[in-house]
């Protein structure tokens, strides 16, 4: 006796082919990310045990040599320390600067607050290079629209050298790369307010509550959650600076600008970073690898910021 099979409809193979066109879609774009991304991450540690300067073809295995000499190169802890100021001092400046403005942005009162909210995201789609460079020519010590200002307001003497001076130049290219990446955390608040309920304040006003108090006692409580978040996502930002500090000063002057990424850049192609006139690809890669784990270790802190998040968000609606 034999069992005859039920055959398939056309559904059930519909069911299968469906996934095999969601892969196919993907394959080129999992094919550029194997090649771009995780080929060179994967790379990037092995290169960073050997003795190579990216072009001959002398490698010398040296395992954990680059990462002792790295532990006592006073060049890179000073422009990692540069990268912990753009950290340490950028964030609450975007942070605290971007929730005010997106307070007063959001007031439905505010009729040209489009516009205005355009106007402070247009630097954040702008390419880091163009802005580097006109910033490079407001800041020029003559000629420059600020040192015009200041001169004639009588605020300075004589026009000020910003992007030339060691003392001053790493505070004039954190405040560009403050002012252009502005509007990114002034949307993350924006649309953060967008969460909080309009009853809480209509019933607030009923009670007599003025704006102080519906700030401090419904808005600022109801986004604490999400702050964390943005001040993780801010300071990761803020990591990556190579762009506009490469466009304005190139870690100069006397490598007073020179953030980690500037440093990793120049000692595996420029030979500039330690003083020598020889590319070291293998040295590069070992800061590299550990600065790639400094941003881990934040994206993980922003991973848990993420998950206390959603519990403090579940405790405020309970």
């Amino acid at each position: 006796m034999s069992v005859t099979q039920p055959r398939r409809s056309s559904r059930d193979w519909s069911r299968f082919a469906t996934p095999a066109w969601c892969y196919a879609f993907m394959l080129p774009a999992l094919v550029l990310a194997a090649l771009f991304t995780f080929y060179p991450m994967v790379m990037s540690w092995v290169y960073s045990t050997v003795d190579w300067n990216g072009f001959s073809s002398d490698i010398e295995f040296v395992g954990l040599a680059n990462y002792r000499e790295l532990m006592s190169d006073g060049l890179f802890w000073d422009a990692f320390g540069r990268s912990l100021i753009f950290v340490l001092v950028g964030t609450p400046l975007r942070v605290i600067g971007a929730l005010l403005v997106a307070i007063v942005l959001n007031q439905q009162a505010l009729k040209l607050s489009p516009a205005f909210r355009t106007m402070f995201f247009m630097p954040v789609v702008t390419t880091a290079a163009i802005v580097g460079i006109v910033m490079t020519f407001i800041f020029g010590p003559y000629g420059g629209p600020l040192n015009e200002v200041l001169v004639s307001l009588d605020v300075v003497d004589a026009p000020v050298d910003f992007l030339g001076d060691s003392d001053t130049a790493i505070w004039a290219v954190l405040l560009t790369h403050t002012w252009k990446n502005f509007g990114i955390t002034m949307i993350y608040w924006l649309a953060a307010l967008q969460t909080v309920p309009q009853s809480y304040y209509e019933a607030a006003k009923v009670d007599g509550a003025g704006a102080f108090a519906l700030l401090r006692h419904i808005t600022l409580p109801v986004l604490l959650p999400f702050a964390v978040v943005i001040i993780v996502l801010t300071a990761n930002e803020n990591l990556h600076a190579f762009a506009l500090v490469q466009a304005m000063t190139a870690g100069g002057p006397f490598f007073s600008t020179q953030v980690i990424e500037v440093y990793i850049y120049q000692t595996a192609f420029a030979a500039d970073a330690t003083g020598g006139g020889v590319p070291r690809l293998g040295y590069a890669s070992a800061a590299g690898c550990f600065f790639g784990t400094a941003a881990l270790v934040l994206a993980l802190i922003q991973g848990i910021a993420v998950r206390q998040t959603s519990r403090m968000r579940k405790q405020l609606k309970a």
